[in-house]
């Protein structure tokens, strides 16, 4: 068994971290890859996921390696979560996943390792970042990472070049208390959109990528993998847009306060004014239309197409508050009534009694519309020219 570079070693220890391999079915590269990560570290743990293969005559040759053998194969995330339950319990403080298959360099381990010596926070995940413009990777890889990133920007508003590689450092303190619900591939989505969620810092580190395949077995079936994938984004997309942004703005405004928040992130935001302007129009349209429960994912999706702050959307959406419902309502009944002509028996008082107005239904959606356009237009140029006196009224301050 090779013996450890001492230093890379040494910073292993010093870290408390360990190197996670799951395997399944990877005995054409299974000892290769051992024997490369062992000139560097031996505190390794090995999942055999139920191989099927000579894996399990392989792993004989390395008893001195932590071994934990699955009876049946349940799929990669499955194996992870077990591995990380294995080193959480061991007590160390951070895991390096490496894949069987031979397309990592486990000489990249200083890169982790350099990294989280650099980083400021404990709290931090890293994931490899592969040149997926070299010849060898397969085109499917490259169109497949393009489509995580983008969701995973979508679901977490960090921007990474790459979240699918296997190649990774967990912080497993972040790990130990979240219940994950996915066993396959694409655990390796949801762990580190989950950890983003509750504050973890996610980064990319560039990694070197071997893709030999005349050696190496990928398990990824495309059709099912992938339809997995997509409807874990699916949820993910929808628990973002109805739980995770809308708990993070008002999060943000318990911990500044009202008009720290205000002053902060509203208007001294890098955001230009008109930018502001805009994203004050757009919310305002969206509160008064009649979406009916879909103004939030509107808010942030077409805040995010557009390139508006997606904050200042969303506080500006929240107009439609219910002691104003019963206004808005009448107004855009009034307005309805002077744009078509047509007669609607409507007041205040007999709101309850007249909310039949489903009788008249393209009256009120037509002055909906219009009083949205409208409301949208005098806000969003009210707000521009208030963020442009307060600019002002600043550089005059800070200018003494």
């Amino acid at each position: 068994m090779p013996t450890p570079t001492p230093t890379l070693q040494h910073t292993m220890e010093q870290l408390n971290c360990c190197v996670l391999v799951p395997t399944y079915n990877n005995a054409g590269t299974l000892k290769k890859v051992l024997d490369r990560i062992l000139e560097y570290t031996h505190t390794i743990i090995i999942i055999n996921d139920g191989a099927t293969d000579s894996t399990a005559k392989i792993l004989k040759g390395y008893s001195d390696i932590e071994q934990i053998h699955l009876p049946e194969n349940k799929g990669k995330g499955n194996a992870l979560q077990v591995g990380f339950k294995s080193a959480i319990a061991q007590g160390y403080d951070y895991a390096i996943t490496i894949d069987s298959d031979g397309q990592h360099y486990p000489e990249d381990l200083s890169v982790f390792l350099d990294e989280l010596q650099k980083e400021e926070t404990s709290n931090v995940l890293y994931i490899g970042s592969r040149n997926m413009r070299q010849a060898d990777v397969p085109g499917k890889s490259s169109f497949g990472n393009k489509f995580s990133n983008f969701w995973f920007w979508f679901e977490t508003g960090t921007k990474l070049q790459d979240t699918q590689c296997g190649y990774r450092l967990y912080p497993l303190k972040e790990l130990e208390n979240l219940k994950f619900y996915t066993p396959k591939f694409e655990f390796e989505i949801e762990v580190i959109v989950r950890l983003a969620w509750e504050g973890t810092l996610v980064k990319n580190v560039p990694v070197r990528i071997l893709y030999d395949e005349t050696e190496r077995v990928s398990h990824f079936r495309t059709v099912p993998d992938f339809t997995r994938i997509s409807i874990l984004n699916t949820w993910l997309v929808i628990v973002t847009i109805f739980y995770i942004k809308p708990r993070n703005f008002f999060r943000k405004i318990k911990k500044k306060g009202f008009k720290k928040f205000l002053l902060e992130d509203l208007l001294r935001s890098d955001d230009t004014p008109k930018t502001k302007a805009l994203s004050i129009a757009l919310g305002v349209f969206l509160g008064i239309a009649p979406f009916w429960g879909f103004q939030t994912i509107l808010v942030f999706a077409l805040a995010t197409l557009f390139g508006l702050n997606k904050a200042i959307t969303f506080a500006f959406s929240n107009i439609s508050l219910p002691p104003l419902i019963p206004f808005i309502i009448y107004f855009s009944i009034k307005i309805g009534v002077l744009i078509t002509g047509e007669e609607v028996s409507f007041s205040m008082e007999n709101m309850t009694e007249n909310f039949g107005m489903l009788q008249n239904l393209k009256t009120y959606l037509i002055g909906s519309f219009a009083l949205a356009i409208m409301s949208a237009l005098f806000f969003g140029i009210v707000g521009y020219l208030t963020i442009l006196f307060l600019g002002k009224k600043k550089m005059v301050v800070d200018n003494g």
